[in-house]
């Protein structure tokens, strides 16, 4: 393990013995700590040196400046651990942290097998925002404005409020995430005082190490089935589903056009694979490329996609509007992006879904699904319905 002013850049520089990465996750706590495990590597980081301002200039300037003042202040390796919200105008919550420890990925520590611990609260109280009724008769209101020929796509959010009488023990929460999907992307980081954003996402915005970078939109899903027969059936459909490829073009074309720009070479495969959670099948791309200037930031990067048509729509800012108009909630840092980048431009960011804020005795869950003009009103339902399976499965709720 190493302070944060040697936190290694690369996996070959973490801890790789047996219980090192499952030891940061045991060690999680809410509070001042940050975990962030993604397929390469697992990251606990304690304590706050300082958090990056808020103000008007865009966020990798703001960083670029912190990462300058923590070096003249003799923090030789800074970094920034945490998450954006989704409204780029928004306050972010990313910080420096005193100190930092790194090991290998969950998934190549034997010990994420073990089982999680049974979640300890029970008597949720359950409160859908919207209604799924009102959820659905917003789906069909921006399928009629599509067919009009207003926009393209939209993607529409809903949120599930639990209220328990006892505390919430977000370690195990996060516990039954990481080991339920460990070759996903897990998080749990401070979201304001008193407040934890936690969750598994599918979903890799972008990484880079050195002049290569990664991508890897999602976009085009169905929901699992516990029947493997039909599982297969659907995964097979989802590849097949006009709408569902027509959904993942219009953001793996976006991806394309916001990282050109930056990159000598660029690789985008023709037809998407499959990825599966434990929820849900999703269409995959995996995008890679080669930096022209090796000093663009995995968050430089980050920021240019964000938000991409997966998490908002096309055109992007009639989408917004839609969202501002039919969504009865602030989405806050709901697929925003979550991770950590260092001060030599490396880093991971992933796009903060599969997620819930964590208050007290409270949580909100936050699941969306893409709309676009072919959309079923009860489809999207119930694919927000199975996306928000993820985190019901962490905290013991059954629906």
């Amino acid at each position: 393990m190493t302070t944060a002013h040697e936190a290694p850049a690369t996996p070959e520089g973490a801890e790789s013995i047996v219980g090192a990465a499952t030891g940061l996750l045991d060690a999680y706590a809410p509070g001042d700590a940050r975990f962030f495990a993604s397929p390469t590597r697992t990251l606990l980081a304690h304590g706050t040196r300082v958090e990056v301002p808020h103000d008007e200039r865009p966020l990798p300037v703001r960083v670029a400046e912190t990462f300058d003042v923590q070096r003249r202040a003799g923090n030789l390796a800074p970094m920034v651990v945490g998450a954006v919200p989704f409204d780029r105008a928004a306050p972010a919550r990313l910080a420096v942290p005193e100190v930092a420890h790194w090991a290998t990925a969950l998934r190549q520590d034997p010990l994420i097998a073990l089982p999680a611990p049974a979640p300890h609260t029970s008597g949720w109280e359950v409160t859908p925002v919207p209604a799924p009724e009102e959820y659905a008769a917003s789906v069909a209101a921006a399928v009629r404005r599509m067919k009009a020929g207003e926009f393209a796509k939209v993607v529409l959010a809903r949120t599930l409020e639990l209220r328990s009488a006892q505390a919430l023990d977000i370690p195990a929460m996060l516990q039954r995430l990481a080991r339920r999907d460990p070759a996903g992307y897990t998080f749990a980081v401070p979201s304001g005082p008193g407040r934890t954003l936690l969750g598994a996402s599918p979903e890799l915005l972008v990484s880079r190490r050195g002049t290569t970078l990664i991508a890897n939109p999602l976009a085009g899903s169905t929901p699992r089935s516990a029947d493997l027969a039909e599982d297969v059936r659907r995964a097979a459909a989802l590849l097949e589903s006009a709408k569902d490829l027509h959904e993942h073009a219009v953001v793996i074309e976006a991806v394309r056009e916001a990282l050109s720009p930056y990159c000598a070479e660029l690789h985008v495969p023709a037809q998407p694979t499959l990825i599966r959670t434990a929820t849900m099948w999703h269409l995959s791309t995996t995008v890679t490329g080669t930096l022209r200037q090796p000093a663009v930031s995995a968050l430089e990067l980050a920021y240019a996609m964000h938000p991409t048509p997966a998490v908002g729509g096309t055109p992007t800012a009639t989408a917004r509007e839609v969202i501002r108009e039919l969504e009865p909630f602030d989405r806050g840092l709901y697929t925003g992006m979550v991770g950590w980048g260092d001060a030599e431009g490396d880093g991971e960011w992933v796009v903060t879904i599969r997620c819930a804020e964590a208050e007290r005795n409270s949580l909100r869950l936050y699941a969306g699904a893409g709309v676009v003009a072919d959309s079923s009103p009860a489809a999207e339902t119930a694919e927000t319905g199975a996306k928000f399976r993820t985190f019901l499965d962490a905290v013991g709720v059954e629906r």
